[in-house]
Order: structure tokens, then C-alpha cells, then sequence
């Protein structure tokens, strides 16, 4: 995918007849990505944060799990973050998945599995 921007879109995990779709939003501009989960008392699905390759809980109000990604789109790590805590910088993550944590591991999340993101087309000119 070429240049990313902020909306929202669907994260689907696994294939075929055992996928699960997953609604996202995604961060890619400068605020966007640095306001992250800030301020809010839930996620309904996922947040997709680009680029980005560590995050940190300061100022958050729950914990959260989250999956550092690839290039590709692979799952390189997937960790469980309390409020107040920094993450650690993945050197070949591009892209980070924060949701509510446990959310993760019921959707099958854990490092390996590829995931496919896919967002609505612009609207036409």
C-alpha cells in the first residue's frame, strides 16, 4: 500500500472461512499517531499506527495489547502494555496494532500470523 492515511479501514486476520475482520482506524499523520488511544476509555476494534515502531502507555486509561508489524504485514511481537509503561523499539516494525487487551489473543494475533489491511477507496473527483 502506498501513502497511508488517517480513516478507517477493516484488519482481517487468518484466511479463507476462519478469518476474522476487525474494524480499524488508522493514525498515519503526525498528530494522528502521537494522540494514539490518549483520551479515550475504550477501542471498538483496533488502531493501526504509521509508522510507527514503539509506542508507550503514559497518560493512557486502560491497558492494551500490542502487535508490532512488518512491511509485510507480519506479526513480529505482540505485547500486553499497563498504563505508565514505554514499549521497546522494534528494529523491522513499520506499523503498530493497539486493541484492548486480552482482544488480541482471542482474535489469534501472536507473532508469525500476517494480517491484511484494507480501507475504502477515495471518493471520486
Amino acid at each position: 500500500m502506498g501513502k497511508w492515511r488517517n480513516g478507517s479501514g477493516t484488519l482481517t486476520v487468518g484466511t479463507g472461512s476462519g478469518a476474522l475482520e476487525v474494524p480499524l482506524r488508522i493514525a498515519a499523520s503526525y498528530r494522528a499517531r502521537a494522540r494514539g488511544l490518549l483520551g479515550v476509555d475504550g477501542v471498538d476494534g483496533a488502531l493501526l499506527i504509521t509508522p510507527c515502531g514503539s509506542v508507550h502507555t503514559f497518560r493512557m486509561r486502560f491497558a492494551i495489547d500490542v502487535a508490532y508489524l512488518d512491511r509485510s504485514f507480519e506479526v513480529l511481537a505482540v505485547r500486553t502494555m499497563r498504563p505508565g509503561r514505554f514499549g521497546l523499539p522494534r528494529l523491522r516494525a513499520r506499523h503498530v496494532v493497539e486493541s484492548e487487551a486480552g482482544a488480541m489473543e482471542r482474535w489469534g494475533l501472536r507473532p508469525g500470523t500476517r494480517v491484511r489491511i484494507s480501507v475504502p477507496a477515495p471518493p471520486a473527483r
